[in-house]
């Protein structure tokens, strides 16, 4: 139990009179709301100017309740593990009390985002008229389960971390954490065709340091854990409604549907959502990013042909008449 939750989230757009133009967009991993604000603006798919976005910050981030901001006795290692269930529930009291909305144009998201997407089409399908994740996926593998393990043992092998009771930021083991995830968030043609100098990074190593090690360095150890937690235990059918059957989970999703995977993803590679898309009976299109970039692919802003990609994809799907 986790008394005094609190979800934080940001808005843009107007809501229609009838409430049936909104979008929900959780945030991802080492990603707060503020960092979509690079896919949203007129001319965009996420056009502020047609649509109401809430974009919404998972707990563990930082923003929303997290272990670096809930006072004591739930505060640091305390926090209390959190699921993708605990998310979208959330924030479904959000869209229904907050907003007064009982029916979603689409739900989207980017990583971390794309799972939190896919639990609200399987677990309020009512709720739910299209559905985009891009570079995410509506389980976590036992491959990407594995990959999760080896940045969280680079930092609680830090001593300085002292089991998350920590009184200044383990530095070590967050910047070993950041270097184990730098192998695995791009392409390995991002490397060898030297795709990094794009983002103004002179070297292999540079990268490393301005994009990675930067990135994760402004977040708190004891977050970087938590979110780490929930991506590992995501799942759309571990909860009471579906037992653990993942083929009826996906079987429940109603909502126009397209996945987005990267074609390079090594975190949720195209396979993961292909076989999502032979479980699911809603229109579903299979739609890999064609890019080298791997998963940061999908990351707001990162790359325009990316982006330009997937408004487009966005834009198809918006222009689709959901299926009921």
């Amino acid at each position: 139990v986790l008394p005094d939750a609190r979800l934080a989230y940001e808005t843009q757009g107007m809501l229609t009179p009838a409430r049936d133009n909104a979008i929900i967009l959780p945030t991802f991993y080492g990603g707060r709301s503020a960092d979509y604000r690079a896919m949203i603006g007129p001319g965009r798919a996420l056009d502020p100017d047609h649509w109401f976005i809430i974009v919404v910050n998972m707990f563990g981030n930082g923003v929303s309740s997290s272990p670096s901001n809930t006072p004591a006795p739930h505060s640091g290692p305390d926090f209390p593990a959190i699921t993708h269930w605990d998310n979208v529930h959330a924030q479904r009291r959000l869209v229904r009390e907050r907003f007064g909305i009982e029916r979603l144009a689409l739900a989207t998201g980017f990583s971390m985002g794309g799972q939190q997407a896919n639990h609200w089409a399987a677990l309020f399908p009512d709720m739910v008229a299209r559905l985009a994740p891009w570079c995410g996926s509506a389980r976590t593998s036992p491959h990407n389960w594995v990959f999760l393990e080896g940045p969280k043992a680079a930092l609680l092998a830090d001593t300085a971390f002292a089991e998350g009771h920590y009184d200044a930021p383990p530095e070590k083991g967050i910047r070993a954490f950041a270097r184990v995830w730098a192998g695995w968030g791009p392409s390995q043609a991002f490397y060898r065709d030297g795709l990094y100098r794009a983002l103004g990074h002179a070297s292999p190593a540079a990268h490393i340091s301005e994009f990675w090690e930067a990135n994760f360095l402004a977040f708190d150890a004891n977050d970087l854990l938590a979110m780490l937690s929930t991506w590992q235990n995501s799942d759309i059918s571990a909860n009471t409604v579906y037992g653990g059957t993942y083929a009826d989970a996906c079987a429940a999703i109603t909502a126009r549907t397209v996945l987005l995977p990267g074609a390079t993803d090594l975190y949720f590679p195209v396979e993961d959502n292909r076989i999502q898309k032979s479980l699911m009976t809603a229109p579903c299109a299979l739609t890999p990013i064609p890019s080298d970039w791997g998963h940061i692919a999908g990351g707001p802003g990162v790359n325009a042909i990316d982006m330009a990609f997937l408004d487009a994809a966005l834009i198809a799907l918006l222009d689709t008449p959901a299926t009921r």
